[in-house]
């Protein structure tokens, strides 16, 4: 909720998807936790709303990705009565949070410069793999959702050909998504310890290889993370490149912020930096984890407070419209 122009968000609560039919049962159950629900709770009701989802938004009913909830703008206006109703993807407000993030909230993994000015990209493997661009327009930022998450990714030596073997399919695929997060981690385990025992594995939580792979207890998880971060190196240098982003490089999601030290330490910045010819541009173009919790709320607030500097793609409700 931001009560105010320029207010810091105030969180109201966390609402599963799985339990809740719909995004309206949520937030009616959001506001009445905060006692702020209008009709609904008897507090005053908000005036509009921003919903930033996991999916393509490309229509009037957007299906979560990896969620059962259709979103869609128009009911959820209508529900609650609001002036304006909007949807975008939900790496658009992690991006135009970055346009202010501050540097306490961010933990460098490589150079501490960058250009002024320049473009930024945010990306993110969590529960899947989501990533926007924040590219200067003039005296406004345009933020460029993407769907880098289901584009291929293949291997580049000999030993990620045999993981590659031996890795889980998604749709007969190999995706950035299908590595690069939760699931992604928990594939990536199972083909190293196959590729290294000779035996198929079977697939453990992706928390376990993270816990395992930090205190060495399992020196196939500890191998898949540190492949794990090379991938996630290759990629975001992948995603620099095409959007020549200067400006930085900045890394959320639920898992990068656990294995910071190991994305220092290990092979993140050569994978990022391995971009002949341009490898000396790539050198010079930093790349931080986002280590504050929900970076989203920020670039929410930020959308509904400063509309004005952004462009972006969404769908848009209007009452009467």
């Amino acid at each position: 909720m931001v009560e105010s122009k320029g207010a810091a968000p105030r969180l109201l609560s966390h609402e599963a998807t799985a339990g809740h039919p719909d995004p309206s049962s949520a937030i009616r159950a959001a506001l009445a936790k905060d006692g702020q629900g209008g009709k609904h709770a008897g507090g005053p009701a908000p005036r509009s709303a921003i919903l930033a989802i996991a999916g393509r938004v490309d229509g009037p009913k957007v299906q979560l990705t990896n969620a059962h909830w259709v979103i869609e703008g128009a009911k959820i206006g209508a529900d609650f009565d609001l002036e304006t109703s909007v949807v975008v993807n939900d790496y658009v407000p992690v991006a135009a949070g970055a346009a202010g993030i501050a540097p306490h909230d961010l933990t460098l993994v490589g150079p501490v410069g960058h250009e002024p000015g320049g473009a930024r990209v945010v990306l993110g493997p969590g529960t899947g793999f989501g990533a926007a661009a924040l590219v200067p327009y003039s005296d406004r930022l345009a933020i460029v959702s993407t769907e880098a998450g289901h584009t291929d990714l293949g291997p580049s030596d000999a030993f990620e050909e045999k993981v590659w073997h031996a890795l889980e399919r998604v749709e007969d695929r190999v995706t950035v998504e299908t590595v690069l997060s939760g699931p992604g981690l928990a594939r990536l385990h199972a083909a190293v310890r196959h590729v290294r025992t000779g035996v198929p594995a079977e697939k453990i939580e992706p928390a376990a290889v993270t816990q395992a792979g930090l205190d060495a207890s399992d020196p196939h998880a500890a191998e898949a993370l540190e492949l794990f971060g090379r991938l996630l190196g290759r990629v975001c240098g992948d995603l620099a490149l095409t959007f020549l982003a200067t400006g930085g490089v900045y890394v959320g999601g639920g898992i990068a912020p656990r294995i910071v030290k190991l994305l220092q330490q290990g092979g993140f910045r050569a994978a990022f930096e391995r971009k002949a010819p341009f490898s000396a541009m790539m050198r010079a173009i930093p790349t931080s984890v986002i280590t504050v919790h929900d970076p989203a709320f920020t670039g929410l607030a930020a959308l509904a407070s400063e509309g004005e500097t952004f462009v972006y793609h969404g769908q848009v409700w209007r009452r009467g419209a």
